[in-house]
């Protein structure tokens, strides 16, 4: 059985940029964020995983929104009794669980910071966050070399 412990939790980037664009009162926009997670684990030490989960919003001409936004979160932990691909999945969804609701309010006070109605997004599952963790036959989260951090 795996076991884990957060040992840092870094907020390695958040922005907000307001998007000038025309539209009328009654424009509704929709907002979909886009969420991306990287697990890697040290060379000097397999137990140190660097997990950075980040959520994004961007305009583009298709879908125009009134602003950009990206928060990006670095956690560092400890993790022994890795061994299986089931132990990785296990992790990262845990490891998401873990760091989601610092995530969540990153961008729940970006929003209301930059005085507009804050953006706040639903508590979900770490399970259902990455369709990749939503069944143990779907798994394909990469542990390879071309992941290691150094």
């Amino acid at each position: 059985m795996i076991d884990y412990s957060l040992k840092a939790l870094t907020a390695d980037e958040l922005s907000f940029k307001v998007n000038h664009i025309k539209a009328t009162p009654d424009t509704k926009f929709e907002i979909k964020p886009m969420f991306t997670r990287q697990i890697r684990q040290a060379n000097e030490n397999p137990k140190v995983n660097i997990v950075i989960l980040e959520c994004k919003i961007e305009s583009t001409e298709e879908a125009p929104k009134p602003f950009d936004l990206k928060a990006r979160f670095v956690g560092v932990f400890e993790v022994n009794n890795m061994t299986t691909d089931e132990d990785k999945r296990i992790f990262a969804i845990n490891a998401t669980e873990t760091m989601f609701p610092y995530l969540r309010a990153a961008v729940t006070n970006l929003t209301a910071d930059a005085l507009i109605n804050p953006l706040t997004l639903p508590v979900v599952p770490g399970s259902t966050l990455f369709p990749e963790d939503r069944g143990p036959n779907q798994y394909t989260l990469n542990f390879g070399p071309t992941n290691v951090v150094n």
